[in-house]
């Protein structure tokens, strides 16, 4: 089926029908997007604990990055 069939049968469908297309459509693209991104994360922490396991970097503590950030931004601390 041709694009201007689907997109004509789409818009003779009542309102409700159509939202309810329109949504379904737009969810199947945010599942594609959504999974791409948690992948691309998951392959990120997957690196860097690589990284941390092997010696090529090493973890620092919270609080010292925390201060750290609150220093180059010259944001008070909230303690």
């Amino acid at each position: 089926m041709s694009y201007q069939k689907i997109r004509n049968a789409a818009m003779k469908l009542a309102p409700k029908r159509r939202a309810r297309l329109a949504e379904m459509l737009l969810d199947s693209l945010s599942s594609k997007s959504e999974l791409s991104i948690e992948s691309t994360w998951v392959e990120e922490v997957e690196s860097r604990i690589a990284d941390i396991e092997s010696g090529k970097t090493k973890a620092k503590p919270l609080y010292k990055v925390l201060r750290r950030l609150r220093e180059r931004h010259k944001v008070a601390d909230r303690d």
